[in-house]
């Protein structure tokens, strides 16, 4: 019987497979390209931003976009209410480089700068805030419901009259501050008056704004006044979903450009070369990173010396906080 021979190949080392190293010179590539060990820190230092100026803050369980968190206030440790003027210069002089504030259009064309669509949870008033005149909103009690204890007792009531200010009011106090101009709505129509408002404001002043908020007021807005930062949960997405699947290369989608950008810090380390790395890149597109707490629900913020724990070492943007009091005082900026 003739003896069989075995034509099979003799199985090449490991080193000696092409696919394999293409496959280890990729995962280099990728590790070096995206490691903030490699990146240069930024010289800038991390900015502070104060979460509707100098706020009550509120406890979070089971909250939802229906809740008026009026009722909810924890003790007060400070006598101001949110979206005033003493709230937001009381912010400045605690530290904060950005104040955040809520717009509402008012029913004679103007914008009062208060948070809800309603009148009913925070003053003592009822009705949807924009059938009024901006003179009927500022004859208000805004502080008329807040309560700590179940309606036991309101510590504000009687205090908020006439506290309600205007848009116009802030720029009058505040004429060379950074803002962040919450729209609350997702009314086309507001983007555009919001849009004509600011446009009659110097380009220097428009370029220590920012504008956030529904899809559609803000889509409209931009078209109006393109060189107006703006933010919304559609430019989020066009921006991150495809930072995500190609960003490991060092692309950055277009969609990146001079926009701003929310990042919970729950989701912060997955995205590409984070924190250094990715603080670099999009310096360099002109968009500004603002990391905000947890999950990035109900406007968590920085508020305890034990969040601070959690900003990485190069991080160079924003730090949104509900407690600028707070956080001012311990945080030593790197």
């Amino acid at each position: 019987m003739s003896k069989r021979h075995d034509k099979r190949q003799p199985r090449k080392p490991f080193w000696k497979r092409p696919a394999l190293w293409i496959l280890l010179i990729l995962i280099a590539f990728v590790y070096v390209n995206n490691s903030s060990l490699f990146a240069k820190p930024s010289a800038r230092e991390p900015f502070l931003l104060a979460h509707r100026g100098m706020a009550q803050t509120f406890h979070m369980e089971g909250i939802t976009n229906d809740t008026c968190t009026a009722e909810r206030i924890y003790p007060p440790e400070h006598p101001y209410l949110e979206n005033t003027i003493a709230s937001m210069q009381a912010a400045f002089d605690h530290g904060a480089d950005v104040v955040e504030l809520d717009v509402q259009p008012t029913k004679d064309g103007q914008f009062a700068v208060f948070h809800d669509w309603t009148l009913g949870c925070r003053t003592n008033g009822e009705g949807v805030t924009r059938d009024f005149s901006l003179a009927d909103l500022q004859k208000l009690d805004i502080g008329y419901n807040y309560t700590a204890d179940n309606g036991a007792s309101f510590p504000f009531r009687g205090k908020g009259i006439g506290l309600m200010p205007s848009l116009d009011d802030v720029f009058a106090n505040f004429p060379t501050q950074y803002l962040l101009i919450h729209v609350k709505s997702n009314d086309p129509d507001e983007g555009v008056m919001l849009a004509t408002y600011l446009s009659q404001l110097p380009e220097e002043r428009r370029e220590k704004l920012t504008v956030y908020g529904g899809d559609e007021p803000i889509a409209t807005m931009h078209q109006q006044l393109p060189d107006m930062r703006v933010m919304s949960m559609a430019t989020l997405k066009s921006c991150l979903l495809p930072y995500i699947a190609v960003g490991w290369s060092g692309y950055v989608p277009a969609a990146c450009g001079q926009t701003q950008l929310h990042i919970p810090d729950k989701i912060a380390p997955w995205l590409w070369g984070w924190p250094t790395r990715f603080m670099e890149r999009m310096d360099k597109q002109d968009t500004r990173v603002i990391l905000v707490a947890g999950s990035g629900d109900a406007s968590s913020g920085f508020d305890t010396l034990d969040d601070l724990e959690r900003i990485p070492e190069g991080f160079s943007g924003g730090i949104w906080t509900n407690r600028i009091d707070r956080i001012f005082a311990a945080y030593t900026k790197k």
